[in-house]
């Protein structure tokens, strides 16, 4: 299944046009690096976000969220916003903002 174009697009509006942002086909969907950092992507109809070990186990608490896990090996710091998490484009954007937040902490690549 290829990856959802419309979710694809939406993150767009939200990211606009930061500074350092790479948009990068990974995962079998679309990934966005800021700073050579994966920040958030998108994977069949979800959001793959990266919040790093303090807010995972929180963020695993939502409803519509799961464990980022699509080779058998979770990627703990990292979860996945399932479609009808992101009804309403505040939801996106606090998941968004979250992972900018995290990823802001990190070493430029």
């Amino acid at each position: 299944m290829a990856y959802s174009q419309s979710l694809a697009d939406r993150v767009r509006q939200v990211l606009g046009q930061r500074r350092g942002l790479v948009e990068k086909k990974m995962f079998g969907g679309v990934g966005f690096l800021l700073g050579g950092n994966i920040c958030v992507g998108v994977w069949k109809t979800s959001l793959i976000v990266r919040l790093g070990p303090e807010q995972y186990d929180e963020a695993l608490a939502q409803p519509h969220v799961g464990e980022f896990d699509i080779t058998g090996r979770p990627m703990r710091g990292w979860v996945l916003v399932e479609a009808d998490g992101l009804d309403d484009d505040g939801q996106l954007r606090s998941w968004i903002d979250r992972s900018l937040q995290f990823v802001a902490t990190l070493p430029v690549k």
